[in-house]
């Protein structure tokens, strides 16, 4: 019986290659749209979970007045284990070091170093190919390295207890080599050194710091800890009974929190944390979008199905006449749709294999596909076989209930009830469809408002370079080289970049604050020619110049006013301000500008005088960029032959901080276009299969004069009045999801009712055109031919 229902389902498929084309088409299209969603979500969702203990491992995460960080106080998870039996063990992780590291013969500048407690191989699972994991970080000059990092300093030599420079002073020996990073890790590193070399150097480490929150802490929980919400927060709240009696409330009041290791990637919205990490709003709008897809696929099958259901009636009539039963029928039919959904999946399978490639270019990912992955494999039969049961649903209880007698006398009439499902379907299709295409307008719009916005600043033509080895100790001649050069004359010396400030305090005062009043104030270092350099705006007093000793002087944003509770800038001018316990003078105030991601509304910023250097920023003249570099490079070089020349370019940091987005934004896009190309797919098979349905009705109005218009008029009309139904459906729904995500936002565009008309219109456009083919094609025929039976 098996046999006899597959030799039906083929024999269909060739009878009809027209609409076994499309059906198979859309259901392939969809099928790789959702099997690329369905890696992608599953590579989001298994970050950190290869960890041994994933389950026990928790981050220790903080929040004071409002300000929510990924760091905490060096001593803190110290203390923790030593007076907390659920605390098993705690790993402390440095933020990225930048070093140069060197063999001799290879030297190389290297950015993903950091620096941790001896124990960290035994609380985390990264497996080591050389090297013993219980011995590796005890030594002060130990470093352990991947295997990239090895080929690349070694060559195919053993590395084990070979020697690597440091920053050309000191040697550190290679006491492991650890196994590439996988992809799916938080912690994305090349390098790390024992916490042991930097406890003498590191203020923090060794002044035992309390309030300042600098290292990344994580905790491993006894296995017998049951992580209720409850036992959880009782945990943290024993926390922060520890936290304070070390640090009075009065001083620094701070909330602790324990974050667990598999949510950090995809549910951290803090600062200071550690970057490249994912939103479980992507995962859930793709998983949504997969789902999506999947039903427009879907739906193309069950309206070609329940249109061309004339056809099979005689079919069904005689399979009853002869005693099939109903169970039978809907046996074949969906077995007939599951074989169509089985090729698909096949076809979707290689489509997948040659366009992955591309699909990680996009994403920015390393997905790959193999066939013996038991849960991927299970994963794409599971969504084949019930797209095929969802698919072939309706069309197989619609055909089995044909009444024999009434099908082989041609009485059709009966059919008829199924056009109202068939409209359903179409309506839910462009709902879907005016849904993405009004998403990836707006998701374009905000994403050129991210980069076009103004910041408050000039991000254009700046062009940076880190201060390293000797030009700490020789700021005064590198100073002089970069006044001497025109190229390179107009240069600011700051502590940081205003890109994403991670530096905070409440060690604040002024003159009213109340004693009991915390606030954060984020801070940076900057020079007299700041200003000019990145062309801030000044709203009232000066800036800091050398003709001025500007060192306990201070300058404010307007946010900070506000926050004091000042009411004009000029008002704040000549004020006391005082900085960890330096009592000073606000000497000016600077207009707003953005010194984070556009997520974070503008916070209040003291700039205080810069006496040690950082990092400097160049504007460079128009069209002399490369001259710009050139220049730089020769006085790094003169002044720090030891260290490679190293620089950057501020607005394309910029940009990667929004790459997330901007690859939310590119995928989203590809899915939008691939769901709009399905559902326009089944509306042309509709369309052809109504015109062929109505060929002698068409034949009779043009023999009684109706026009091509008339007739394409005619065909479209009922598709229009669906569109508009989807319409008004659609947008309510598009306006609901469009502002969730842009809720994520500190600053986003005004979502107007030109987006959603936008998208209505170009969804009726592509439905007329996708319709008119076929009307205009049944316009034109010669009636004889329509008419010649009759």
């Amino acid at each position: 019986m098996i046999k006899n229902y597959l030799k039906i389902a083929f024999r269909n498929i060739t009878r009809h290659k027209a609409f076994a084309a499309i059906n198979i088409s859309g259901l392939t299209i969809g099928l790789t749209c959702s099997i690329f969603i369905l890696l992608w979500v599953r590579n989001e969702l298994s970050y950190d979970r290869f960890h041994k203990n994933a389950l026990e491992l928790y981050r220790l995460t903080a929040e004071a007045s409002g300000f929510k960080v990924a760091v905490s106080p060096a001593p803190m998870p110290v203390e923790l284990q030593s007076k907390l039996p659920a605390v098993q063990k705690i790993v402390r992780i440095t933020g990225m070091y930048t070093h140069i590291f060197e063999t001799g013969v290879r030297k190389f500048e290297e950015k993903k170093a950091f620096y941790t407690d001896s124990n960290f191989l035994q609380v985390f699972s990264f497996p080591l190919v050389k090297g013993d994991a219980a011995t590796a970080l005890q030594r002060p000059d130990a470093i352990l390295i991947t295997e990239d990092m090895a080929k690349k300093y070694f060559g195919d030599g053993d590395p084990v207890n070979q020697v690597l420079r440091k920053d050309t002073k000191d040697n550190l020996v290679v006491t492991g080599v650890l196994k590439n990073i996988p992809g799916n890790s938080h912690l994305q590193f090349d390098f790390i050194m024992p916490m042991s070399a930097i406890a003498q150097t590191n203020y923090d480490l060794k002044n035992n710091t309390w309030d300042n929150f600098n290292f990344y802490s994580y905790l491993q929980l006894d296995k017998s800890f049951k992580a209720a919400p409850g036992s959880i927060k009782n945990l943290e709240d024993q926390f922060d009974r520890i936290y304070l009696e070390h640090i009075d409330e009065k001083t620094l009041k701070v909330n602790f929190f324990l974050q667990p290791l598999t949510r950090i990637h995809l549910h951290s919205n803090l600062q200071a944390d550690i970057s490249g990490h994912g939103n479980i709003q992507y995962v859930n709008i793709f998983f949504v979008v997969a789902i999506f897809i999947l039903v427009v696929a879907s739906i193309n099958f069950m309206n070609l199905a329940t249109a061309r259901s004339s056809r099979r009636a005689k079919e069904v009539g005689l399979r009853k006449v002869i005693g099939a039963g109903r169970k039978q029928l809907i046996t074949q039919f969906l077995g007939e749709s599951i074989v169509i959904s089985c090729i698909s999946l096949i076809l979707a399978v290689g489509l997948v294999w040659l366009l992955l490639p591309s699909f990680n270019r996009l994403a920015g990912k390393s997905l790959a596909i193999s066939l013996f992955d038991g849960k991927l494999l299970l994963g794409m039969i599971a969504i084949a076989l019930l797209t095929g049961l969802v698919s072939g649903s309706y069309p197989a209880l619609f055909l089995s209930r044909f009444n024999p007698v009434k099908v082989l006398k041609g009485n059709m009439k009966t059919m008829e009830g199924n056009l109202v499902f068939r409209n359903t379907l179409v309506v839910i299709q462009f709902v879907v469809s005016i849904i993405l295409l009004a998403g990836t307008a707006v998701v374009y719009q905000q994403l050129y408002y991210i980069r076009n916005m103004n910041l408050g600043f000039d991000k254009s033509n700046l062009l940076y370079m880190p201060m390293r080895g000797e030009m700490w100790n020789r700021q005064e001649a590198l100073k002089t080289e970069l006044s001497r050069n025109t190229l390179v004359s107009d240069f600011s010396i700051s502590g940081d970049l205003p890109l994403n400030l991670t530096s905070g305090t409440v060690s604040v005062d002024w003159e009213g604050k109340d004693p009991n009043y915390q606030v954060i104030f984020p801070n940076i270092s900057v020079n007299e020619t700041f200003m000019d350099v990145y062309q801030v705006q000044l709203a009232a007093g000066r800036f800091f110049s050398k003709g001025f000793a500007d060192s306990s002087n201070y300058i404010l944003n307007e946010k900070a006013l506000e926050v004091m509770g000042i009411k004009s800038a000029e008002e704040a001018v000549g004020k006391p301000f005082t900085l960890w316990q330096n009592r000073g003078t606000i000497v000016g105030v600077v207009k707003d500008f953005n010194f984070k991601p556009v997520q974070h509304s503008i916070e209040p910023l003291v700039m205080y005088f810069n006496k040690w250097g950082g990092i400097i920023t160049v504007r460079t003249k128009p069209g002399t960029t490369q001259a710009t570099i050139d220049a730089m490079e020769k006085i790094s070089k003169s002044i720090n032959p030891a260290y490679p020349f190293s620089y950057g370019f501020f607005d394309q940091d910029m940009a990667n901080m929004y790459k997330g987005e901007q690859q939310m934004g590119g995928l989203f896009n590809v899915f939008a276009i691939l769901a709009i190309f399905i559902s326009c797919m089944g509306l042309y098979g509709l369309s052809a299969f109504m015109a062929e349905q109505r060929t002698k009705e068409i034949g009779v109005r043009k023999v009684l004069g109706a026009s091509v218009f008339n007739v394409v008029y005619l065909l479209s009309t009922s598709f229009t009045r669906l569109i508009v139904i989807s319409v008004v459906i659609a947008v309510p729904v598009a306006w609901l999801a469009i502002n969730n995500w842009l809720e994520t936002f500190a600053y986003r565009v005004e979502v107007g009712w030109l987006v959603f008309l936008v998208a209505a219109l170009s969804a009726l456009g592509i439905a007329w055109i996708t319709v008119s083919y076929e009307s205009i094609k049944a316009a034109v025929a010669n009636p004889v031919e329509a008419l010649r039976s009759e």
